[in-house]
């Protein structure tokens, strides 16, 4: 076992060392990119000693794994986490829907840290297949499927159609599209930030979107 003056640390104190380096981890790697990160850079930014990032993660691998663990938590905690979806309503699908996009939009472009959250999944999703293959397992797939499920539901469609799945994933995509083009949208919107306003106007947007979408494809 790495030995670490963390050992030595209430636990409180501990963890919040630990949600740091995460934290950090989703700052760097995201900005930076895993190779140009040092263990240095990411100890540095956290606050913390280059030694704790052996004793909570195991090394540098350890800590970006557990970045992509803490970013599937996060989404999850915004949207709800994926479960088993029985008969339901189409207007109860669609608000279920609703729910979702609104916690998505809030975690993107509202809520603490999304911009190095953001960041950091742009990057991996895109270089990283361990990141990819981990966060799809244990959360990306089983949203989009309970996602498609609800749309199936508000839709009369297959879940399991073409359309259905992309029009789950271009819905996700326009949240996300507002955070990685936040310069564009600034200019564009006379803006001078991301807040809680703007945020709900552009909730109030796509949901809009979501919604004339949904009863264009009912059949």
């Amino acid at each position: 076992m790495i030995e670490s003056s963390e050992s030595q640390l209430p636990a409180a104190s501990a963890e919040s060392t630990r949600r740091n380096l995460i934290d950090a981890g989703f700052d760097l790697f995201g900005s930076r990119g895993y190779d140009a990160t040092s263990t240095r850079r990411l100890a540095e930014r956290a606050g913390a000693n280059i030694a704790s990032i052996a004793y909570h993660f195991g090394g540098k691998a350890g800590l970006r794994r557990a970045c992509a663990e803490a970013a599937a938590q996060r989404i999850a905690g915004a949207v709800g986490a994926p479960r088993p979806r029985g008969d339901i309503a189409p207007e109860d699908a669609a608000a279920e829907l609703e729910r979702a996009l609104r916690g998505l939009v809030q975690l993107l472009l509202d809520g603490e840290g999304a911009r190095g959250l953001v960041g950091f999944m742009v990057r991996e999703l895109n270089g990283s297949p361990e990141t990819v293959t981990l966060i799809f397992e244990r959360f990306l797939g089983p949203k989009h499927r309970e996602l498609c499920t609800l749309w199936a539901a508000a839709t009369g469609q297959p879940a399991e159609s073409d359309a259905v799945r992309l029009s789950v994933f271009a819905t996700i995509g326009q949240a996300v599209y507002f955070r990685i083009a936040e310069p564009v949208v600034l200019l564009g919107m006379g803006w001078q930030n991301l807040g809680p306003d703007e945020a709900e106007c552009i909730a109030d947007q796509l949901v809009a979107q979501l919604h004339a979408a949904l009863e264009r494809s009912r059949v």
